[in-house]
């Protein structure tokens, strides 16, 4: 696919395929190197901001049985978002129909119902064939796609390294808390691509 044919795809998404404007060459992971409009407010944001910093990455859904995850996924952020955690979320419609709102009523949501400050991304698709690249690339790096709404992917400070959890593991699971705090712990060198 050529460059200009899939800036034209992410363009009608509302998704920007290459944040190169927006971070140098080169220093930014590659698993990063997408943009995305944010739920709140619509204004395009870099995944490049979060490079050096561990991410747990969510797909999400207001109507589902995992809603709850939200509480959790919100206090283990404010938890360890000093020491270099973010979570970030996805909403997606693929699993249920279980998130058929409008961004604007999905941010609503997350905000009254479960305080969520942490950064979430308008509503997109896993499954489709403009599906979203980041769980494409999250899925092939750990041969585990998303089979449910809440699944969880720890993705390492230098954007390398990936962990995979099923949706009913919770954000205070002993693993997923093990290995993030492993994650934390690692210095975030640089590693370019």
């Amino acid at each position: 696919m050529t460059n200009v044919l899939r800036a034209m795809i992410f363009a009608a998404l509302g998704i920007a395929g290459n944040a190169a404007a927006q971070a140098p060459a080169g220093d930014c992971p590659a698993l990063l190197d997408h943009s995305f409009r944010k739920l709140q407010g619509g204004q395009v944001q870099s995944l490049c901001e979060y490079r050096g910093k561990v991410l747990l990455v969510v797909n999400t859904a207001s109507y589902c049985g995992y809603t709850k995850q939200y509480e959790g996924l919100e206090a283990l952020y404010r938890k360890y978002r000093d020491r270099g955690l973010v979570v970030v979320g996805f909403p997606t419609n693929d699993f249920g129909g279980q998130e058929p709102g409008t961004n604007k009523e999905i941010a609503e949501f997350c905000r009254t119902t479960y305080g969520v400050q942490f950064p979430m991304y308008e509503k997109s698709s896993l499954e489709s064939v403009a599906r979203n690249p980041v769980f494409a690339a999250l899925g092939a790096r750990t041969g585990e796609r998303p089979q449910w709404n809440f699944h969880k992917y720890l993705v390492d400070r230098r954007g390398a390294k990936v962990v995979s959890f099923k949706s009913d593991v919770t954000p205070d699971d002993r693993e997923l808390v093990r290995t993030l705090e492993r994650m934390l712990a690692e210095p975030a060198s640089p590693v370019r691509g």
